[in-house]
């Protein structure tokens, strides 16, 4: 117990002092980050990933960039009852592009989501600071136009998860799964 606490501490350290030099790529582009991606990875040490992480599998997400500049978050993912868990959020921009946030009224957080990697037909990276109550977590994404990562880019998404705090075990590359129909 003393262990998970040190270790726990000692990566919330490393969060604190990571989150606030992530910022987005420069000269994104709203354009070119729309359309369909594979939720290939996810990273946080939140408790609630910690229990589930074993049963998570690839889901898509539908990036969708109004004309006021925001985004349209669509996430999907195939349940294995054969039903679909989804979640949609309004990201609204901020004034340094490839930065939204928004307010999750699911998990009643408030979100501040960065792209900081992208190659756009390729993948991309988000690091998010999802705060709830005033305790900061950071959950990053690994999204991707197949649903196959290269071991590559696989390693680079451990590494920057690694570097924004989180702890190894905690980095999971999603198994694949079938899509969930059309909505």
């Amino acid at each position: 117990m003393r262990t998970t606490l040190l270790r726990m501490l000692t990566a919330l350290t490393c969060v604190l002092a990571a989150c606030a030099d992530i910022m987005p790529v420069p000269d994104f582009s709203l354009e070119k980050i729309a359309g369909k991606w594979y939720m290939a990875g996810f990273a946080t040490n939140a408790q609630w990933f910690v229990t589930k992480k074993d049963t998570m599998k690839m889901g898509t997400a539908m990036l969708a960039p109004t004309d006021g500049g925001d985004l349209d978050l669509s996430y999907a993912t195939l349940n294995a009852d054969g039903t679909c868990w989804r979640m949609t959020h309004l990201a609204k921009k901020t004034d340094t592009p490839g930065r939204f946030t928004f307010h999750s009224q699911v998990w009643n957080n408030d979100n501040d989501m960065r792209f900081a990697d992208v190659v756009y037909d390729d993948y991309a990276v988000v690091h998010t600071i999802k705060t709830k109550e005033g305790v900061s977590e950071v959950l990053n994404k690994l999204y991707s136009r197949s649903n196959e990562t290269s071991t590559d880019l696989q390693q680079k998404f451990l590494q920057f998860s690694q570097d924004t705090g989180i702890l190894s075990e905690n980095i999971v590359i999603l198994p694949k799964n079938d899509e969930c129909p059309e909505a």
